[in-house]
């Protein structure tokens, strides 16, 4: 017997899901279909209302219904379940989905989605606290001399009134204003603004002006999803070169500018040649992988003497755990063997520190894995890679988890692959480590489910964050001096996670700060300085010339630890860098600039965002700048209670020994193999 999600009707303002029915015995409208909150694990069950056909049903309901009552959550993620209750069959069927919905408004502040999870199985999404100054269409491209934008004319099937397009130039703040009288689909308009209308070499933010219930409103535009399949790019016939471009916080920025001359075309020939000799390393890069698999498939024989890999970030790095490990290993026992694996990038910084290392991806690589007798990493080995059953793989990874990882995670939407490989390729990984490191009860949790662990967890703390805890007040001194950071000036760390929809396309990342570096040094310029952590995807995406005296880019710097010690404050998002950062005891805050994307579109969260976290959220870049003030005020946090609650549940355990005792646990695998 099946249930399945076949279509969505609007009938006045209650919404009624149709479904078809597989093998489910009649009769149909003794049946009812039970609703199920994800997280709250509330449910509401209501009755089929109408029978279509043979095997199809109605069920309606009001959205606004499935709001849980007196709860603090934003958003509702409910399944459905076929409820049969007659008299020879009795039990639930989960109802699967074949039909996903555009967003429904339901009010300025909340809208509705039907769509489906990893398994197929359907889910009616319901997200209040929505700002009621965003606007989010549905398409926008640039066509036929026109800007064409697409998006609804109806919130909870009544027309919006007077809708206008206008644009505000960013540069002398004037506004121009379009009427919108084309209706396209039903529920949908379709705006045209004329290129030729456009400011000569402008920069102009998109905005939508309407009448709602004999309200008037200005909104900015947005759009939640990427703009991949849209036309972005267009040249005019008076030769002007137009772009559409999505902001950090999802608005539509329209660029005007000169289109490039015949000469300026052709200077860019040397890309071209770049880009064949790109094209040329990718296939010596393959060339290269099947002999590697050819070098792991012969058999090899361990050192006598005990060999220890360690490698950081795939190579990108000699840092993290696997750094603070190696430290203390050869501090106390030099007479083992110890080599680092690492890309070319990292070559300087080993031989300038004396490092030993070997270069991935090289036949002597091959070799010296494959006869090691320990294996310490905090990410994933290729899959092709093999692991000899004489290797101990000691898996450190590489933070508390916050955003949903592996099994997890119910849609993959990353670039070359698929949730089903993802969710294979992490399990079959997993399976490879004979141990994994754990800083917490919490952790321990999250990993036995996300990567359908059994092995061994070493629940000893992060190594890397030993250094937070032994450090002293000249050891931090010394920091900033080789930083070159001002010891007079208070310190704002800003951490912001990578987001998987920052991808463009292959080798090329998006990032845009959140918020004006004119009004935050304005602000504090006088007192403090900013460092920024960004992801390596995207470092290179980020320009801070003209601030170089009060931004300071630690991106490439090799430890994160060193960039926590310097800092008094922390500024993060959705990075797992707030659980390492609280053993500190030092202010968090959070600007979550794109929470109600970003919790749906990608990972999803583990904590409840709005109410487990060690800090305050920031909503809007006026709440940020107020808040940092405030913050730079409290630099201990030992007296607030919601802190130090989230210090007992997740930093208690490390006492500044973790390294010590990943280290006696190899030294104990080494004596009992000997």
């Amino acid at each position: 017997m099946r249930a399945i999600l076949s279509g969505l009707h609007h009938k006045k303002k209650l919404q009624e899901l149709e479904l078809e029915l597989i093998d489910v015995p009649e009769p149909f409208d003794d049946l009812v279909v039970t609703f199920l909150e994800k997280q709250t694990q509330v449910s509401l069950t209501l009755p089929i209302t109408k029978v279509i056909s043979a095997g199809v049903v109605r069920v309606r309901l009001n959205a606004n219904d499935l709001k849980v009552p007196g709860s603090t959550q934003g958003d509702f993620s409910w399944e459905l379940y076929l409820n049969l209750q007659q008299q020879d069959t009795r039990g639930l069927i989960q109802v699967e989905s074949e039909y996903l919905s555009d967003r429904h408004q339901l009010s300025l502040t909340s809208f509705y989605q039907l769509n489906s999870d990893a398994n197929g199985m359907a889910l009616f999404n319901l997200h209040t606290n929505q700002p009621d100054d965003e606007f989010a269409i549905s398409a926008i491209n640039l066509q036929n001399d026109q800007l064409q934008i697409t998006g609804p004319n109806r919130i909870n099937n009544r027309k919006i009134e007077n809708q206008r397009l206008v644009l505000k130039n960013g540069q002398d703040q004037g506004t121009a204003e379009w009427p919108i009288t084309k209706m396209g689909l039903h529920g949908l308009f379709s705006g045209i603004i004329p290129l030729s209308d456009l400011a000569s070499n402008s920069k102009q933010e998109l905005f939508i002006r309407s009448t709602v219930d004999g309200q008037d409103l200005e909104q900015r535009v947005i759009l939640g999803k990427s703009l991949a399949g849209q036309v972005t790019q267009a040249i005019t016939g008076h030769h002007r070169l137009v772009v559409i471009e999505k902001r950090f916080n999802n608005g539509i920025q329209i660029r005007e500018m000169a289109a490039p001359s015949l000469p300026e075309r052709l200077g860019h020939l040397p890309n071209k040649v770049g880009g064949a000799t790109h094209l040329l390393s990718v296939l010596m890069e393959k060339v290269n992988l099947m002999y590697m698999r050819r070098l792991f498939k012969r058999g090899h024989r361990a050192y006598d003497q005990p060999t220890l890999i360690f490698e950081s970030f795939g190579g990108r790095q000699v840092s993290d755990s696997p750094y603070a490990i190696y430290q203390l290993f050869t501090q106390l026992y030099p007479g083992f063997r110890f080599v680092w694996s690492i890309d070319r990038t990292q070559k300087k910084f080993c031989k300038q520190n004396g490092i030993p290392f070997v270069v991935r991806r090289t036949a002597k690589w091959v070799r010296t894995l494959e006869k090691a007798t320990f294996w310490i990493s905090n990410a994933r080995f290729p899959a092709w890679v093999k692991k000899p059953n004489y290797v101990t793989y000691i898996q450190t990874w590489h933070g508390t988890p916050l955003k949903k990882l592996g099994l997890d995670i119910e849609n993959v939407s990353m670039p070359g692959t698929t949730t089903t490989k993802y969710h294979a390729n992490f399990v079959r990984e997993a399976n490879r480590w004979d141990a994994l490191v754990s800083p917490n009860d919490y952790s321990t949790q999250i990993f036995r489910s996300a990567f359908g662990f059994n092995n061994q967890i070493l629940k000893v703390g992060y190594p890397r964050n030993d250094e937070l805890i032994n450090s002293s007040a000249e050891d931090i001194v010394a920091l900033k001096t080789q930083m070159g950071i001002p010891l007079d000036k208070k310190v704002v760390l800003y951490a912001p996670t990578y987001r998987d929809n920052q991808f463009a396309e292959k080798g090329k990342y998006t990032f845009e700060l959140p918020f004006s570096l004119d009004d935050f040094k304005q602000k504090f310029g006088d007192d403090a300085v900013l460092v920024l952590r960004m992801h390596y995807l995207i470092s290179n995406a980020l320009d801070i010339s003209g601030y170089e005296d009060f931004v300071y880019d630690m991106s490439n710097h090799p430890s994160i630890s060193d960039l926590y010690l310097i800092s008094d404050m922390l500024i993060t998002d959705y990075s797992s860098v707030f659980f390492d950062y609280a053993y500190l005891k030092r202010p968090i805050l959070f600007y979550p600039y794109d929470y109600h994307m970003y919790k749906d579109e990608l990972r999803g969260f583990y904590l409840d965002y709005e109410r487990d976290l060690p800090g305050e959220i920031a909503h809007n870049e006026k709440e940020l700048l107020t808040m940092i003030g405030d913050k730079l005020q409290t630099p201990d946090m030992s007296d607030d209670p919601k802190f130090m609650d989230f210090y007992r549940r997740f930093c208690a355990i490390d006492d500044g020994l973790s390294s010590l005792k990943v280290v006696n646990y190899v030294v104990q695998q080494i004596e009992n193999q000997g």
